[in-house]
């Protein structure tokens, strides 16, 4: 595989390679240490020649110390020069789907077209409780609240609000020049039709292996056909456990010791209801991640990845590479796969006076959970 002449880094015909970043805090670091670590992976990934990185949000635990993706993306998308910057999602339960619009519409000008905005439901956690939102915008609000964002993001001049947020037309300040995209986290078959529906990308997570992901993306695409829009414009991502060593053994071994101290932050989340946080054996949970995702020699990562490349809509991979331990295991495996499995071309920086990359918006998309990882994740939905 090689970089197309445009520039963009491909993993298969039409993927685009991203990483995604947990900012988990590791034993023995501080918040800070972890924060500083996934900004430092994100500007890796520009430097090795990735598409963009997309970044998680959490509350409360250490499995990861961003409570606010958007505000990471904003950092970051100011210190690169044109890959895309995502959120891997940002919580809609937690907030108002206005504010976040008008920070994602924001975001998009400033960074000359360069932020991708996604979306989830999020979790039964403490987390509603804190914000003041309720269970009640977990459970039920979830289609209002993506309806109002949706309409805020389509490039119209003025807005009004719905049965959940109402309020009288507004204008649209910051306006979109036109339809931001927006992923849906989706782990359920009920966000799956949410998303189709809305003809919204999903946004797929790690713990689903291909086999499930790509029956939930064939439910997506009857209901979406069913409801008229062009599946061709629609591009989903897909999230990835990604490890590199020498050998398939080598690089298990490192996961088995890296990723479990990182799964035990997920311990930390609080139910509404006052249940534990999870129930299954991490160690399980974690051969079973190494089973799926391109964790390996470069010759099984790079099976591993065409596979995945392979998915029915899927236009966007994302790589988590904090897997197997520090700073110094995350830098490598970002070189090794650029390098080794990917084949990217490294990013040409930008001069420091010129300005940053052209609006391609339109490149981008064309557009309680069961298991462990529904507990020990954010619990998309």
């Amino acid at each position: 595989m090689t970089a197309d002449p445009t520039g963009a880094r491909r993993a298969g015909r039409g993927v685009r390679t991203h990483l995604f970043l947990l900012a988990g805090q590791r034993p023995g670091d501080t918040h800070a240490e972890a924060l500083a670590s996934a900004h430092r992976y994100g500007r890796a990934a520009e430097a090795a020649g990735f598409d963009g990185v997309w970044i998680a949000e959490h509350h409360f635990i250490p499995y990861g110390v961003c409570p606010s993706a958007i505000a990471f993306a904003a950092h970051l998308l100011g210190a690169t020069r044109g890959i895309e910057v995502g959120t891997a999602a940002c919580i809609l339960s937690n907030r108002h789907p206005v504010a976040l619009g008008e920070e994602a519409a924001l975001l998009h000008e400033l960074s000359g077209g360069r932020f991708r905005l996604g979306v989830g439901r999020g979790g039964p956690w403490v987390d509603l409780e804190v914000f003041g939102t309720g269970p009640d915008r977990f459970h039920e609000g979830f289609p209002d609240a993506l309806e109002l964002l949706t309409r805020w993001l389509s490039g119209a001049a003025a807005v009004h609000g719905n049965g959940r947020f109402p309020f009288r037309p507004v204008r649209v300040v910051p306006r979109p020049r036109g339809r931001l995209p927006v992923w849906v986290a989706a782990t359920t078959p009920a966000t799956v039709d949410l998303a189709a529906r809305h003809g919204l990308p999903l946004l797929l997570g790690l713990h689903a292996d291909l086999a499930e992901k790509a029956e939930l993306l064939d439910r997506y695409a009857r209901v979406a056909d069913a409801h008229g829009h062009d599946l061709a414009g629609i591009g989903h991502a897909s999230a990835h456990v990604a490890h590199v060593a020498a050998t398939d053994e080598e690089a298990a071994r490192a996961v088995r010791a890296g990723l479990p101290p990182l799964l035990a932050g997920t311990r930390e989340y609080v139910r509404l209801d006052g249940a534990p946080a999870g129930q299954r054996d991490p160690a399980g949970y974690v051969d079973r991640l190494i089973d799926i995702h391109p964790v390996g020699s470069p010759h099984r990562c790079r099976d591993a990845v065409a596979r995945a490349a392979a998915l029915p809509g899927v236009r966007h991979l994302l790589f988590m590479v904090e897997a197997a331990g520090g700073p110094e295991h995350g830098l490598a495996t970002i070189a090794r796969l650029a390098t080794e499995v990917l084949d990217l071309a490294a990013a040409v920086p930008h001069p420091a006076d010129e300005p940053v990359a052209a609006d391609r918006a339109g490149s981008a998309s064309g557009a309680g959970a069961t298991g462990y990882h529904a507990t020990h994740g954010n619990g998309y939905r």
